[in-house]
């Protein structure tokens, strides 16, 4: 196992971020798994979001990397209960779209990506949840995940590979910023 790679363990680990690993699997082939502890207690605010954002796109950007996938991530944090405004950011990792072919109309990642992002700002469960049908505008499609806080929900989503790929790509996103904030208080 890579040196990287057992850091990033150690720090899912520390947050209460559980790593299921079997010890067939290489570094790449990872599934992380949803956050076992409750962020719940964690303050966000708009400023400690943006400190963060940034690092939790390169995390996402590494791990789509690993599983030799691109396309779009967004992360992004509101304040509440009910989204009035948030604060996102957003990378582009390798490509933004898949063009059109003879038999495939193409697709927008960009647009998927803040499909998945809005759908959960409205159910607040992770994106594809079926906890009701898509709305106009929706796919019901997995590939992101929130995590509530104390004082509202981090949104993290990709848009490009197979949906487990996305959510794997998503969790490391969420996992990274209630890490940084977890460490900055």
């Amino acid at each position: 196992m890579s040196s990287k790679f057992s850091y990033l363990l150690l720090i899912l680990c520390a947050f209460g971020i559980s790593p299921i690993l079997s010890s067939a699997q290489s570094p790449s082939s990872a599934v992380v798994a949803a956050p076992r502890a409750s962020a719940a207690d964690l303050r966000v605010t708009s400023a400690s979001f943006d400190a963060s954002a940034g690092a939790a796109l390169q995390s996402m950007k590494a791990r789509a990397e690993e599983l030799k996938i691109g396309g779009a991530a967004v992360v992004a944090y509101f304040d509440g209960d009910k989204i009035e405004s948030w604060s996102s950011k957003m990378l582009v990792v390798g490509r933004m779209k898949d063009e059109p072919t003879a038999t495939d109309k193409g697709s927008n990642l960009l647009a998927i990506v803040y499909a998945k992002a809005a759908e959960m700002a409205d159910t607040l469960k992770d994106s594809g949840s079926k906890v009701r049908p898509p709305m106009t505008g929706e796919f019901g499609w997995e590939g992101g995940v929130i995590v509530r806080v104390k004082t509202g929900y981090i949104i993290a989503a990709f848009s490009g590979g197979k949906s487990e790929d996305d959510v794997a790509v998503s969790r490391v996103g969420a996992a990274k910023i209630v890490g940084d904030l977890r460490g900055a208080r």
